[in-house]
This record gives C-alpha cells, structure tokens and sequence, in this order.
C-alpha cells in the first residue's frame, strides 16, 4: 500500500499497487507530452528566431548589395538553404527527442508489465496454495468426521449388543488393553492395576497409575470410567461422578483424578479434547477414551520435569518426618518420665504421709509418755512431800506413839 497527498486538500490516501501503477502511469505520460510540447515549443520558438534573424540579415543583405543582384540572389538562395537545412535539423533533433521519449516510455512501460504479471503470478501462486491447503483441511476434516462416525457407530452397535454392566467393564477393558499395549516401551516402572481397595466410606475408583523413580513417586492418577448404553432410562452426566472421584482421590493419595467417559455424547465441551474442570475440583480431568494415553503422558512428562523439585521436598519432608519423630521420641520420654515422676511423687507423698502418721503417733506416745512422767513427779513431789506430821494430824494416838519414839519431843514442824 502506498500514501499519496492530495494537492488540493492536503489529505492522505492510500492506493493498492495496481491504483498505484495507474496513477503513476497518468503522471509519467502527462509529464512526457508536456516536455515533448515544451520542447517543440522551444524549437519553433528557436526557429521563428532563426527566421527572423534570417529575414533581418536578408534585408540588410537586400539593402546593401542591391545593385548586386546576382549575388544578393546568391546569398539569398544560400540562406534559405541553410534555413531550410535549419528547420530540417530541428525536424530531425524534435523527431528524434520524440523517438527517445517513446524509447523510454516504452522500456518503461514494459517493465511495468513485467512487474505486474509477476505479482499476478505470484497472487496467483497464493491463491492456488490457499485453494489447496483449504482442500486439504477439507479432507481432512471429512476424514475425520467420517472416522468420528464411524467410530460411533461401532459404539452404537457395541453397546447395543452388551448390557449396561458389561458396557462399563468393556471401557475398563479397553482402557487397560491400551496401556498394557505401551507398557514395556513407555512405562516399564509404572504401576497401573485396578483399584480393588474399598476406602473407609465404602467407595473405590477403576484403576489407579503409580510411578517412581528412584524411590521417590513422582506422578499418581486415579482413573474412573464411565458409559452406559443409548437405551438406559436414566442418563448420567459428566459433574454426577466429580464428587466421588475427588473423595476417592484423596482417599487413595493420588495427585490427580481423571474421569474417562463416554456419557454426554453430543456435548461439544467434552468432545473438544481434554477438559481441565479443575475449577470445581483440584487437579481433576474429563477425557473420551482415545485421549486416554496421551492424558497418562501429556501429566506424567509435566510430572518428570519437576522430578528434581520432588526429590528436594521428599528430602525436606524426610528430615520433617525425622524432626517429628525426634519430637515423638522426645515427648514419650518425656511421657514416660512423667509417669515414672509422677509415681514416685505418689510414693513419696504416700511415705510422707505414712512419716506424718508416725510422727503423729510418736507424738502421741510423747505426750503420753510427757503425761506420765508429768505424774510421776507430782507422785515423787507428793512422795516427798509426806511428812509423819501429815499422816498423824487425824490420827492423835499415832502421833503419841512417834512422841514417845522420839524420847518425849515433839515432831518437827519441819517434816511436814
């Protein structure tokens, strides 16, 4: 495309190459016949000049040599000789400037030609590869088509001819056959077996796939198939089964859940391909059967390249795992130092309880013995404190007899 100003309005436009070419066409040929008129313009210009300056000369020549007239005739003939081979000059030089000009319009309008068949060509050249890459896709398309009818046909007819039960073991069937067939060149360490282990809620999925490498398992999916036949009163959908695959998911430990299925036939949204619905549940996919080994190796390749990430955090969860056991061993010691503490506080409260009743019981013979010995004194303070005066004071007979013992004195006030 080329941007052209408008003299007059001062706008720009733009023009194709073939407006282009036209417009350049008018400019040229416009220019060449105004130089051409310009230029037999200038030459009769310069001719009526020369005639004039050949008439001046002549009447001058006429005025001075009138007498001689043979000669004025003479020059005169010369002259208009050379006036005549003047113009035949300036004929000459306009046809040839004439011829030139064409010369080159012609050249230049001849590669202008050529240009432009060679850009037809070349738009010609593209317009046939388009028709056929169209054609192309058009086939393929139809093949494709042809073979999706076909193959659904097949399953028309398959199914027609199973119960619902066995249409469901046949995809499993047809699932495993597929994988076992890559098994030995694609996956010789995976694990992928049907999932036999009923989970706590009572559910279980159809297959589940495992791989490790070098003890670290990188990639796990758990696998449900889902068909059922045209004629079954109910039909299912694809979201009915989300739920419980993910609780199964988790359940089993996988990373990623996929549900292989055969249900919502003429849904364009699960025919596209892989269908991600991970924005209802994680990680979770909807494929029809023929994705069913590209889907394995489309995560499993995704999983190898952050293998080297998953070994890193396996050894960051190894050492928390060895922390959390460290912290185990050290709580059950704790634990049971705890207990064995806490017994022997019992035990001992229990002897110093035991050395308290003692005590107690020591103190009550203390006492008792204190009580005796508190009596004893009083006994031995009351023993000394006998006196013949005090046992004789009622008795006036007795106190005589020790009178009379004592030679006739009297008992001492001081034995009282």
């Amino acid at each position: 495309m080329h941007e052209i100003k408008c003299p007059n309005c001062n706008k720009m436009f733009q023009v194709d190459e073939s407006g282009y070419a036209e417009l350049l066409s008018q400019v040229r040929n416009e220019a060449f016949e105004a130089e051409l008129h310009k230029r037999a313009q200038e030459l009769e210009e310069k001719n009526k000049g020369d005639i004039k300056i050949a008439k001046m000369e002549q009447e001058k020549s006429f005025s001075e040599l009138m007498t001689v007239k043979d000669k004025a005739l003479a020059d005169k003939d010369m002259e208009i000789q050379e006036l005549k081979n003047k113009l035949a000059m300036g004929d000459s030089d306009k046809k040839l400037a004439v011829t030139e000009a064409l010369h080159d319009k012609d050249k230049e309008l001849a590669d202008k030609d050529a240009e432009i068949i060679r850009l037809k060509s070349q738009i010609d050249n593209q317009k046939n590869e388009s028709a056929l890459k169209e054609k192309n896709l058009e086939e393929n398309y139809k093949n494709q088509l042809k073979l999706k009818d076909e193959q659904i046909e097949q399953y028309k007819d398959f199914k027609a001819r199973q119960s619902t039960k066995m249409v469901g073991e046949s995809l499993e069937q047809h699932c495993q056959n597929q994988f076992n067939s890559i098994r030995m060149t694609a996956f010789p360490n995976a694990y992928f077996e049907k999932d036999n282990k009923v989970s706590e809620s009572g559910s279980k999925g159809d297959f589940i796939f495992r791989e490790s490498n070098e003890g670290v398992e990188f990639i796990s999916i758990m696998f449900e198939m889902k068909n059922e036949m045209d004629t079954t009163a109910t039909k299912h959908k694809n979201e009915d089964f989300f739920k419980e695959l993910d609780k199964d998911r988790q359940e089993k430990g996988c990373e990623y859940a996929v549900l292989v299925s055969l249900l919502e036939s003429d849904n364009e949204f699960y025919n596209n391909g892989i269908v991600d619905v991970s924005y209802k549940y994680p990680k979770m996919y909807v494929i029809r059967p023929q994705f069913f080994i590209p889907m394995i190796t489309l995560l499993r390749n995704a999983a190898l390249n952050s293998l080297q990430y998953q070994r890193e955090l396996q050894v960051v969860r190894n050492q928390q795992l060895d922390l959390v056991n460290f912290e185990s061993n050290m709580q059950d010691f704790k634990d049971a130092f705890g207990r064995n503490y806490r017994i022997a506080s019992e035990k001992f409260q229990t002897a110093i309880e035991e050395i308290d009743k003692t005590i107690d019981h020591l103190e009550k013979v203390k006492k008792a013995l204190q009580s005796s010995e508190n009596n004893l004194r009083l006994a031995n303070d009351k023993a000394e404190d006998l006196s013949i005066k005090k046992l004789t004071r009622n008795a006036p007979s007795v106190k005589q007899m020790f009178d009379d013992l004592n030679n006739g004195e009297p008992l001492n006030s001081g034995e009282e």
